[in-house]
């Protein structure tokens, strides 16, 4: 893929949504903090301040940004199943990504990533199709299912693992 921005594509918000594409994505969501473990595994505090694209985020702000933004979807995903076609919350991605805490060490965002996701997988792993057409509605995005909630969240860390993948291959690390 030619623009460094989507390395694995944009994600489909109409897509259809089958019980298959919500099992793998839940695979994906399970799989997602080894495979982040893995793209940064070996990189010194100079690679990790080194922007995955011209304008980009630094691999290290990468790293932070996938626990907080996945913090809020399992947040957003408990919503869902809780209220009744509640309104989520945006949140300033940009400004989080520029606080103190997401320029420090990454070792504490991949523990935290790995403890999100173990939550987050036992919760979805025990809903049924009920459960994933139930919706929450997003200010920017519209009416999301949580089925969809689910595949996007699976594509979201993949597509920043594939940043910090498609950097590394760029430079040859």
């Amino acid at each position: 893929m030619d623009d460094l921005r989507y390395p694995i594509g944009v994600f489909d918000f109409k897509q259809a949504i089958t019980a298959e594409k919500i099992r793998a994505a839940i695979d994906e969501i399970a799989a997602c903090p080894a495979a982040l473990r893995t793209a940064v595994r070996g990189l010194d505090d100079a690679k990790l301040n080194t922007p995955y694209r011209d304008g980009g985020w630094t691999v290290r702000q990468v790293v932070h940004h996938v626990p907080d933004s996945h913090m809020n979807a399992f947040t957003r995903v408990k919503l869902g199943l809780t209220e009744d076609h509640p309104t989520i919350k945006p949140y300033e991605q940009q400004l989080w990504a520029e606080l103190p805490d997401a320029k420090g060490p990454i070792g504490v965002s991949l523990t935290l990533l790995d403890a999100v996701h173990e939550r987050w997988v036992l919760l979805l792993s025990t809903l049924d199709a009920d459960a994933f057409a139930r919706a929450i509605h997003h200010p920017e995005n519209g009416d999301m299912s949580l089925g969809l909630v689910t595949l996007h969240y699976a594509w979201h860390g993949k597509h920043h693992v594939a940043h910090i993948t498609s950097l590394r291959t760029r430079m040859g690390w």
